[in-house]
Order: C-alpha cells, then sequence, then structure tokens
C-alpha cells in the first residue's frame, strides 16, 4: 500500500499573523515573513510525522496492487475525512471507478477502514488499485485540536531564537513532544 500526496492544505494551522504575535515579531519585513510562513509549514510537516496524523485536509491518492482477502483496507492516512472515489485498471492500464455501493469507510476506527465487497479484481499486477481520499482534523486551521497548533508554535519559536545553532539530531522540543503525544498513532 503506497500513499500518494495529490494536494496540500489551502491552509496552515497556524497563520502568519498568529505566529507573528506569538513571537512578538512587529515588523512587516517581507524575508522576516517568508522566514516565519516556511518555519510554519516545516513546524506542520514535523507534527504530522510525529503524531502520524494529518492536521488540515489534504488530498491523497492510496494504490494497491490486490483486494485483501478479508475486504478490509486499514489505511495508513489519519484521520480520514472522505473517501471520494476507488478505481480499478484492467491489464491495458485503462481505469474505471467502482459504484460507491461497493465500499464502505468508517472515519471513527483507528487506523480508518475500508470495507469493500463486490469490486473487480485489477488486471494490472501492480497498482491496479487507487483510492482516493481526504484526510486531516478538517479543512480549517480551526478544526486541528488547539495543542497540536500550540505544539506548532513551540516548534517554530525554538526554530526562530536558535537559527543557526542546531547541533546533532533534529527532534522536537520536550514541551512540543507533549503536547503531540496525546494524538501519537502506534505504528502498524
Amino acid at each position: 500500500m503506497i500513499p500518494i500526496f495529490i494536494s496540500g492544505p489551502a491552509v496552515e494551522p497556524v497563520t502568519l499573523a498568529e505566529m507573528k504575535a506569538y513571537l512578538r515579531v512587529d515588523d512587516d519585513d517581507g524575508a522576516q515573513d517568508d522566514l516565519i510562513s516556511g518555519l510554519i509549514k516545516a513546524a506542520r510537516l514535523m507534527v504530522e510525522a510525529a503524531s502520524r496524523r494529518i492536521l488540515v485536509e489534504q488530498r491523497w491518492r492510496v494504490v494497491l496492487d490486490a483486494w485483501p482477502a478479508n475486504g478490509t483496507i486499514l489505511l495508513p492516512l489519519s484521520p480520514l475525512i472522505a473517501v471520494d472515489r476507488i478505481t480499478v485498471a484492467d491489464a491495458a492500464g485503462t481505469a474505471a471507478e467502482i459504484p460507491p455501493g461497493t465500499f464502505e469507510s468508517d472515519t471513527l476506527s483507528d487506523p480508518p477502514r475500508l470495507a469493500v465487497s463486490g469490486a473487480p479484481q485489477p488486471g494490472k499486477v501492480r497498482h491496479g488499485i487507487a483510492i482516493e481520499l481526504r484526510a486531516g482534523f478538517g479543512a480549517t486551521a480551526e478544526a486541528v485540536p488547539a495543542s497540536l497548533r500550540l505544539a506548532i508554535r513551540i516548534l517554530v519559536a525554538h526554530w526562530f531564537e536558535n537559527r543557526g545553532d542546531v547541533t546533532g539530531e533534529q527532534i522536537l522540543p520536550p514541551e512540543a513532544l507533549a503536547l503531540v503525544a496525546p494524538f501519537q498513532r502506534a505504528r502498524l
């Protein structure tokens, strides 16, 4: 099972204005704004990696070689918002969408589950099934839990204050890690 990123979040969990207020940065220096915006994105990616959860709605494609024998697929992305479509490729590589009635998504399970019944087997040996889905806590920054948003602020502040002073292994500061810990998904 291979998750493929399609499109990223429309917004970051923390806005530039919120982050500048947190850092107590008053000037409107474009270079400084670019730096802070880049740090916000990098911090979101670090928090997503540490928690193994998608924060703001993103579109992904998960590809499989064949349907599992029991018909249940444990999706690698959480939290699941919705499965938008599933296609199955024939031997020539032509993809056909399967009807929505042949699958049911369980967005409350962790990991999210997809139950499939009556779907045709792919004709391609590799990557014959494509599941397009949306994952994240929601489409807005406010949908992201407050403690994860605070972890991003702490991480950005840490990086902003310690620019160029990084040595050794990059890990989350203990304060940010403590905020992320309750959301961490176990590895499968």
